[in-house]
């Protein structure tokens, strides 16, 4: 027959079960939490990237993009309206100055040429025709000026005749007051003959101006069109390397219309261009830092264009070694400008351990332990990243990515 179990057999057996429940959970917490640690406190020395703690300059970067450009490039344009008739040398190719690059069909401009050649004789021809006849016309009129000149002293004779013969009794006052009215009609009609002359000598050197001018516009065209025909002979104006041409044989091209680019390889100068947000920085005169593959060329920010456009804005840098061999036409380089600097601070190589904030942690190396540290980053480029604190010249810091031992204060470092 079975006996009761009383209650307090059953707490006591209930305490006991929940007790050993929980002492279960925790070893197996701790089993878990140990392992965890076991394996997130130690790290190869293999998987992560050191550097030095120093004492040098550091310089302040914003990062812009560049194409290296030869720093001079002559574009040729064609003098006339003609068709390409030969091309002498292509795209790549050294030439030097005065070479034939291209050649141009000038027929129809030479035609021109000879046309406004004769319209220019033709006007000079006319000029020297309206000279005669001016002269012709102003020496009538000279002629007649000479011949009432001389009826006018024939009619003061009459006049003193007829006043004489008057007073003799020979003659009669009509005959004195119709020779002093022949004279006076006389003189007016030599006054105006006078005003005559003068009015034609103005005509004349109007007439002789303007013919003049005529012939000196003519004359310019004529010369503008003779020097197009000598630059139609298209040459190169300086040594270089033709980095362009057109080789449309056949092809009408218009007088200004691009025939060919020559560079001068020897030097080059980049062309940069950064977010329109970085624009209350970027001025004339600063630093700028190339980077070619793992080269750096020096220079400085000499133009910076007043327009956005695309949320872009373009600049050019001088380089200080414009004729550095690595540089090559179109090459696209990373470019740094530098917008303040420090001397002789404590820094360390940059890395993806670094995240751009004021405050981070790091892990600086000590008897073969990574121990966390955190540290007050200053200035920061491509390059290097200024600590203000906490650390030493000399101290090993790991700087590839430590996102994964966030909670680690120390780490194990096995070889």
């Amino acid at each position: 027959m079975d006996t009761a179990i009383d209650e307090a057999t059953i707490s006591r057996k209930k305490r006991k079960t929940i007790f050993i429940l929980l002492v279960i959970v925790a070893v197996l917490v701790a089993a878990v939490f140990l392992l965890r640690s076991s394996f997130a406190s130690s790290l190869k020395k293999s998987n992560i990237t050191t550097a030095v703690v120093e004492k040098g300059n550091i310089e302040n970067t914003i990062n812009a993009t560049g194409e290296i450009l030869p720093e001079f490039e002559e574009i040729i344009t064609s003098p006339i309206s003609a068709s390409i008739q030969n091309v002498v040398a292509d795209a790549g190719a050294t030439v030097k100055t005065g070479q034939s690059v291209l050649t141009l069909d000038k027929a129809a401009s030479q035609m021109e040429f000879e046309k406004q050649k004769f319209g220019l004789q033709s006007k000079q021809n006319d000029i020297q025709k309206l000279k005669l006849e001016l002269d012709k016309s102003f020496y009538d009129i000279k002629s007649n000026n000479n011949i009432k000149q001389l009826r006018i002293s024939s009619l003061e004779a009459d006049v003193e005749n007829a006043k004489r013969l008057y007073k003799a009794g020979g003659g009669t006052r009509e005959d004195v007051d119709k020779a002093a009215l022949n004279l006076k009609v006389a003189l007016l009609e030599k006054q105006q003959l006078e005003n005559e002359i003068k009015s034609k000598q103005q005509t004349m050197q109007v007439e002789m101006r303007e013919a003049g001018i005529a012939a000196a516009i003519q004359r310019n065209d004529l010369n503008e069109l003779q020097r197009k025909l000598q630059l139609a002979n298209i040459v190169a104006k300086r040594d270089g390397v033709i980095t362009w041409i057109n080789k449309n044989i056949g092809a009408t091209v218009q007088e200004g219309e691009a025939l060919a680019r020559i560079a001068d390889l020897s030097s080059f100068k980049v062309q940069g261009s950064i977010s329109d947000a970085y624009l209350d920085q970027l001025r004339n005169g600063m630093t700028a830092i190339v980077r070619i593959n793992e080269t750096q060329v020096r220079g400085t920010v000499i133009n910076v264009q007043p327009s956005v456009q695309n949320g872009v804005v373009l600049f050019n840098i001088q380089l200080n070694e414009r004729n550095n061999q690595l540089l090559r036409p179109n090459l696209k380089v990373d470019v740094f400008l530098v917008t303040s600097s420090k001397n002789e601070v404590l820094r360390v190589a940059n890395g993806p351990a670094f995240k751009g904030t004021a405050t981070q942690d790091i892990f600086v190396l000590v008897n073969g332990k990574a121990i966390r540290r955190s540290v007050n980053v200053g200035m920061t480029n491509f390059d290097y990243v200024e600590l203000k604190n906490n650390v030493q010249p000399g101290e090993v810091i790991i700087t590839s990515d430590m996102t994964q031992f966030k909670n680690a204060k120390e780490i194990t470092i096995n070889n």
